[in-house]
């Protein structure tokens, strides 16, 4: 009788067991790579659409036959659809062009970048967790003290102050006028276990204490947010009451009890957010002149550096086509109901 109901309900369209999570992951694979296509052929176009780089390229009082050499060594006498075209089979093969400033693949100055740009994300997501996660559970706790009302005021000027405008107003203060941090640069570096990163020296903290604050900011406030709804909820469920009636301490309680529970989906979102740090500390890395990849970018657009523009837009698009496709993943994982929806999809 079981193996009747088991055809049966296969031959509903059941899925067999151990193949829809393997067919969940190629569906969102191919979702992921027809994206990226797409995207590159946006963001492919609508450079081409701003400028000329051989203005930046060549003197403005050269000869017109200098001019149409520079543009055909560079392959931008060709139509935008040939470019493309070549540009796509490069990429393909893990080209994405060369810089028409540096004369060397914009892949290998992203990869001399990538490790300062990861530092400082870094660096910037454990001050985010480090100040605003026992922020946010105080002000869960006593919901109606003053001391709560000061840590959501302040995160809403988290939220609300530009970015730039704080990183200058931080220079100000606390490199010009009291002259304790520089006020750019990455500082001395040293290698750790293979890992090279201001970190471990002195003079490489004291460089990263102000960009990273600076990036940090925004995430300090989102996660005292995130935490104090966390406990306000969780502290009203009936396991926190049983607890409390077995006469626990309210230090293991927070610990034990509160903690596990609020960091799931603070946990979550900072995965997600990680991606943002990374892809969106142009604005830091400028004011802080840090040689990271935002700053490799803002110096692309100022000169018309198509490849490494394409190259920089591509890879944010990439990264958060991975760190989407890792949180469907996780979540398939975690409830099996997600795979299969999505299969009646």
């Amino acid at each position: 009788m079981n193996e009747g109901l088991a055809r049966r309900m296969s031959a509903a369209g059941q899925p067999a067991k151990g193949t829809p999570m393997l067919a969940f992951v190629l569906r969102r694979v191919m979702q992921s790579v027809v994206v990226l296509f797409v995207m590159s052929l946006v963001v492919f176009s609508m450079i081409n659409l701003v400028g000329d780089p051989v203005d930046m390229l060549v003197n403005p009082e050269s000869l017109p036959e200098e001019i149409d050499r520079v543009r055909r060594d560079f392959g931008l006498d060709q139509p935008v659809h040939v470019q493309y075209w070549k540009f796509l089979l490069g990429a393909i093969s893990g080209d994405l062009g060369k810089s028409f400033i540096f004369g060397r693949p914009a892949l290998a100055l992203m990869a001399e970048r990538f490790p300062a740009t990861l530092e400082l994300a870094t660096s910037a997501l454990v001050i985010s967790v480090t100040v605003g996660l026992p922020l946010g559970v105080y002000a869960g706790l006593r919901p109606d003290g003053w001391g709560t009302r000061i840590i959501m005021g302040g995160s809403v000027l988290g939220i609300s102050i530009p970015t730039f405008w704080l990183g200058l107003m931080m220079i100000i203060v606390f490199s010009v006028v009291l002259g304790w941090l520089p006020v750019s640069g990455r500082g001395e570096t040293s290698r750790f276990l293979g890992i090279e990163s201001s970190a471990f020296t002195l003079d490489g903290l004291r460089h990263l204490v102000l960009p990273a604050t600076n990036l940090a900011l925004f995430k300090i406030a989102m996660v005292i947010r995130l935490a104090r709804a966390g406990t306000v909820e969780v502290m009203a469920l009936d396991f926190i009451r049983f607890a409390r009636a077995k006469g626990l301490a309210p230090r293991r309680i927070v610990l034990a009890h509160l903690m596990p529970n609020i960091l799931i989906p603070i946990v979550t979102v900072l995965g997600i957010e990680f991606g943002t740090l990374i892809a969106f500390a142009t604005v830091t890395e400028s004011i802080f002149a840090w040689p990271g990849l935002g700053k490799l970018v803002i110096d692309a657009i100022v000169n018309l550096d198509r490849p490494i523009v394409v190259a920089y837009l591509l890879f944010v698009v990439t990264l958060f086509l991975v760190l989407n496709l890792v949180v469907d993943i996780i979540y398939a994982l975690l409830d099996p109901r997600v795979r299969l929806q999505g299969d009646e999809t």
